[in-house]
């Protein structure tokens, strides 16, 4: 039997789940991202009987609508969610923060998860489906300037938090990647770190130079896997480190 995948974000950590969960037999995957192109190479290497894709801004309602209309379209279910799209700026000092990028991170990182949860909810309850919210420790933990990415992880951790609370027909969990190489890392270092305490923009530099970045596929093996084979009682709703132990039968 099929198993039926929507993924955001579907470039870096997103590319590494897509092409994860393309690994196992039967998976198909609705793939997610603003660049047509990058989708368009992922259809072509695995085909369209197994890819579909959305390309859009994921804060724009229609292209969540867009992906469930797929999935059932195409797919004829949907089995899980797993919500990665999400973007850093604006870092700085909140008294020289612009309001509007706040509220656009937020549509990004935080309104978007809860439009695509609201559009995947009805079919997720007839799977018996799963959401995994990709968070991060920035949520309990204040790095320099990151008032507006912080606290949208925070929000998402609640949101899952409750889905799992209320809604006893799926299961729901955040899960955080690490600080894993990819573009976002790279940003950091060339553009955002003008903004941020010396010390702690220091911290994302060393961990570069040193080689400890994540590389994508550790976390995005965990995103699959927990998408694929759910998880128990005790950790639904939870907030957990993709490395964490207790998620040993996930990892690579």
């Amino acid at each position: 039997m099929s198993h039926v995948t929507i993924v955001t974000g579907a470039s870096r950590i997103g590319q590494a789940i897509v092409e994860i969960l393309l690994k196992f037999p039967n998976t198909k995957v609705v793939a997610v991202a603003r660049s047509e192109k990058l989708l368009q190479a992922l259809q072509e290497r695995y085909g369209s009987e197994r890819v579909q894709y959305v390309a859009g801004d994921i804060s724009d309602p229609a292209t969540s609508q867009k992906a469930v209309q797929t999935a059932i379209g195409q797919f004829g279910k949907l089995d899980a969610v797993i919500a990665n799209a999400g973007v850093l700026d604006p870092i700085g000092p909140i008294e020289t923060t612009s309001i509007d990028k706040f509220k656009q991170l937020y549509d990004i990182n935080f309104f978007s998860v809860v439009e695509l949860v609201k559009q995947s909810l009805p079919y997720l309850k007839k799977t018996n489906g799963r959401i995994i919210g990709v968070s991060s420790i920035a949520a309990f933990t204040a790095f320099s300037g990151w008032y507006a990415y912080g606290s949208s992880k925070a929000a998402l951790n609640h949101f899952m938090f409750s889905l799992a609370a209320e809604e006893k027909e799926i299961q729901a969990i955040a899960v955080a990647p690490g600080v894993v190489d990819t573009g976002m890392q790279t940003d950091i270092r060339s553009t955002h770190g003008k903004n941020m305490d010396p010390e702690n923009f220091k911290q994302f530099v060393d961990l570069h130079e040193s080689n400890q970045l994540v590389p994508p596929e550790a976390p995005a093996t965990v995103y699959a896997n927990l998408a694929l084979k759910g998880w128990s009682d005790e950790l639904n709703g939870k907030y957990l480190d993709f490395d964490d132990t207790i998620l040993k039968d996930y990892q690579m």
